[in-house]
């Protein structure tokens, strides 16, 4: 017997499991429910970039292969054009997960697999998420009767983290890495640079990697020596 994996050399780094996603709790809990199959409605996760929408479900994929279940994670923008073949490879996971869905908007192909494939799975009880930048009909989709079967997803509306909230997955993220940040660092770093999630963990990974081979604490002096 093989053990799943998931496609495209996919590995769900820590910062992307369940445990670490801090925002929407409801949208976490739905999510686990179906990553695990238990019952549960499919989703449909809708907000702007930086919400936790890919966190979620490369989260899924790989709380779903913990348990021993088939998953694959499909960035819709990497497969624009040509999203018949890639659904065709996934007929037998057990979860599926299709990021972006605004990528393949307009596109009459796409829309027209996206739409078979959808009843395809709802007939074989497998699980699909999806997530995109805004809710069914607001996202360029021409295809009537695709809006209409991810409308009758369970929709979560995942908004960007206040600065409590962006404090504590800066925080979070930091001890997971063996650093110690106290609040004048904390707040150092949410005033002067990107405040989106990707830009600070990029960050915590470079201020890491700078402070191991200088041997030194991160504080304020040597955040202006590396951030200028």
């Amino acid at each position: 017997m093989t053990t799943p994996q998931l496609p495209l050399g996919l590995r769900s780094p820590p910062d992307q499991r369940l445990e670490a996603f801090l925002g929407n709790d409801a949208a976490r809990a739905a999510v686990a429910v179906a990553a695990r199959g238990e019952a549960g409605d499919w989703l449909y996760l809708a907000g702007p970039a930086g919400t936790g929408k890919s966190h979620l479900l490369l989260a899924a994929c790989a709380e779903a292969v913990a348990a021993g279940r088939r998953a694959a994670y499909l960035p819709m923008a990497a497969f624009a054009g040509r999203l018949g073949s890639g659904l065709a490879q996934q007929e037998d996971a057990d979860l599926v997960c299709l990021d972006g869905l605004e990528a393949i908007a307009g596109r009459e192909a796409d829309e027209e697999a996206l739409f078979h494939f959808h009843n395809r799975a709802r007939a074989a009880d497998s699980a699909v998420l999806y997530a995109a930048r805004g809710n069914p009909g607001a996202i360029g989709l021409q295809l009537r009767d695709l809006v209409t079967r991810l409308g009758q997803c369970a929709r979560f509306n995942l908004e960007p983290l206040d600065e409590a909230g962006r404090r504590a997955v800066l925080r979070q993220r930091a001890a997971r890495r063996g650093l110690e940040l106290d609040e004048p660092v904390l707040d150092y770093l949410l005033r002067r640079v990107d405040r989106d999630l990707a830009s600070l963990t990029r960050l915590l990974d470079q201020l890491d990697r700078a402070s191991l081979a200088a041997q030194r604490r991160i504080t304020i002096p040597f955040l202006r020596q590396h951030l200028g």
